[in-house]
């Protein structure tokens, strides 16, 4: 079994020995059993972190060079107009928590995400037209890089080079009360 140690970000086709197709409910594991496209047998052993996107390369333990292509799989594409209804459209899916692929063709602007009828009707609710069709489903990053909800720091970092990550923080605000707030970083 090939061992997956190390994400590479994304890569060109050329830089890969094989390449593995995941649906987006597997690019969101670190750890995973999976046969490349090729039937090669490979193990990942990531850093729980940010999802694999399309066109990433993942580094073996002797050096191999496999890259992620998204599966093309069951999504809901809802359109509407640019502008105010595509931003009410985003933000009120969005304040669901869950995660969506956000784009523009030359029809409008759509966002996609995996079947959900509670989300189509909401989307409908909206406003927008709803497509049921297959593609791949590669969703925002989101603003922390970061997968599902809470919130936490994730550091993948080994690509041989050091990150000093110096978090002080001076909260002097001259009275005491207790934190019920959280302080975001962007890294």
């Amino acid at each position: 079994m090939l061992k997956l140690i190390e994400r590479l970000g994304p890569i060109e086709e050329s830089a890969a020995s094989d390449t593995l197709t995941l649906p987006f409910e597997l690019r969101i594991r670190g750890r995973l059993k999976a046969e490349s496209d090729s039937g090669q047998a490979l193990g990942l052993f990531l850093d729980r972190g940010p999802v694999l996107r399309d066109g990433e390369g993942l580094k073996a333990e002797g050096g191999e060079i496999v890259r992620i292509r998204a599966a093309v799989e069951p999504v809901v594409t809802a359109r509407v107009s640019t502008g105010l209804p595509l931003a009410r459209l985003a933000y009120h899916l969005g304040n669901r928590h869950v995660q969506l692929a956000l784009g523009e063709d030359e029809r409008g602007g759509w966002v996609r995400f995996p079947p959900d009828h509670v989300l189509e009707e909401l989307a409908e609710l909206l406003g927008a037209e709803l497509e049921h069709h297959n593609a791949m489903f590669d969703p925002e990053p989101g603003a922390y890089n970061q997968v599902g909800g809470g919130h936490g720091h994730s550091h993948g970092h080994s690509q041989g080079h050091s990150h000093g990550h110096g978090h002080s923080h001076s909260h002097d605000h001259g009275h005491d009360h207790p934190h019920e707030h959280e302080h975001h970083h962007a890294h």
